[in-house]
This record gives structure tokens, sequence and C-alpha cells, in this order.
């Protein structure tokens, strides 16, 4: 059964929209491991428009499942990171004006890059992962930077689930094929929701972890947290039905 880490950069930013501390960030992400959560995500921008480079200090001593920060490894965040040292770091290429996460890494063009700085969050024990589009190539690459993990980007897969759900899983276990053969882990997340997340943690072979904000919290917002957070639990079961 693959892990369910609860992004709550959505929390962040219904705070963040009045000021002050409502809803309180901490709070909230140790509630979300008393209702199950098996991981905290937190995804920092420059901007801080949601989570705070703050935030991410405070919480490290409070998370006490698996901290993962994700971002772009820019020198700022590089340096939030090692001095958080978090259970696991996702490096995902986003630009300062991208709404949300909207691509993979090249990992042909930028494996040198990469090595890098994964050989630097090595030496401080993070575990690593590597944010790419469900391609073999892309996965294969990976593996030669030395991460541990690579993340699926599984907005496509959202995009076409309803349409055809099996076209739509069909390039991203080929993916996880090629991760797995080059010894990687395999995590995924964007846009997995209550309609999809099954269907998908039962085709990817070797999947250990799920990362899921936006739609878990607006789930919330209708079926409550603790609740909702035992919803998106259930539908990793491997015994359920797709």
């Amino acid at each position: 059964m693959a892990r369910l880490s609860v992004n709550i950069n959505k929390i962040a930013t219904l705070r963040n929209a009045r000021g002050g501390n409502l809803p309180d960030v901490l709070k909230a992400a140790v509630d979300c491991e008393r209702f199950g959560a098996q991981g905290i995500t937190v995804h920092p921008r420059p901007d801080e428009r949601h989570i705070r480079y703050q935030d991410a200090r405070d919480l490290k001593p409070l998370v006490k499942t698996e901290f993962n920060i994700e971002g772009n490894p820019e020198p700022a965040f590089i340096d939030l990171v090692l001095s958080v040292r978090p259970d696991q770091v996702t490096l995902v290429p986003d630009a300062h004006d991208a709404l949300t996460s909207n691509h993979g890494w090249d990992t042909v063009t930028y494996r040198s890059f990469l090595t890098d700085v994964i050989s630097e969050f090595h030496k401080h024990g993070i575990r690593t992962s590597v944010f790419v589009d469900p391609d073999p190539v892309m996965a294969e690459n990976a593996a030669k930077t030395g991460t541990d993990r690579i993340e699926l980007y599984t907005e496509s897969y959202a995009s076409e689930y309803v349409a055809n759900r099996d076209k739509a899983i069909a390039p991203f276990i080929l993916a996880a094929e090629a991760a797995l053969k080059s010894g990687l882990g395999i995590n995924a997340g964007h846009d997995l929701n209550l309609d999809n997340l099954r269907f998908f943690a039962q085709k990817i072979p070797g999947l250990l972890e799920v990362s899921i904000g936006h739609a878990l919290i607006a789930d919330a917002l209708y079926f409550g947290l603790e609740n909702t957070i035992q919803l998106y639990l259930r539908e990793l079961k491997p015994y359920l039905p797709a």
C-alpha cells in the first residue's frame, strides 16, 4: 500500500489570505498525522504565497511521520532544506511565476546539475526524489543523477482519466517499469483525487507514496479533514476493486 503524504500548501494559502494564524498550519499538520496521514508535504516558493520558509523550519520538530519538502533547487531553497533536513526533498523545476507545478525535469539536459544538487543532499542524509513526466527516458536518466526516487507528474493522467483511463495510465506504467529497472523508488502526485487515485495506485508497479494537497483539502470542506484523509487512505488499499 502506497503511503499518503498530505500537502498542506492550501491551508497556508487560506491563512495568508487574511493574515494572522487562522487556520494554524502547524496544528493542521499535526492533526493530519493524527487522522492517519503518513507524511506531510510542503512546497515553499520564493514569493511565499502559501507555505513560508519559516513554516518549514517550524514544522520539522512537529512532523513525526515523514517530512517532504518540494521545490526548485535554487540557492535559497537548498539552504532551507539543508537547515531543516527533512526526510525527503522533491526537486521540482517550477518557474517563479508558475501557478502550480506544470512539468517535470528534463533529466538529460539537467543531469549534471541534478547530480550535484542530489549529492549535496545525500551528504546530509536526505532522501531525494526528482519530479518527472511519464517518460521512460526521463526516468532512466533520473537514475543516473543518483536520486533515490522519482515523482511521476500525474496531471495528464488526471485530465485524461474520465475519457479513457487505460490510455491515460499507459505511459505511467511504462515510466514506472523503467524506474524500477533502474533501481528507483516511485512517488506520484498532482491532481490525484478520490475519483482517480485507486486505479492509479493499483496499476503502477512499485508505487511507494502519493502526495496530495489541492483535491484533498477541497474535499475536506465537505467531508471534514479527518474523514477525508480516511477516504483517501481507503482508495490506496490494494484489495479494493479498481
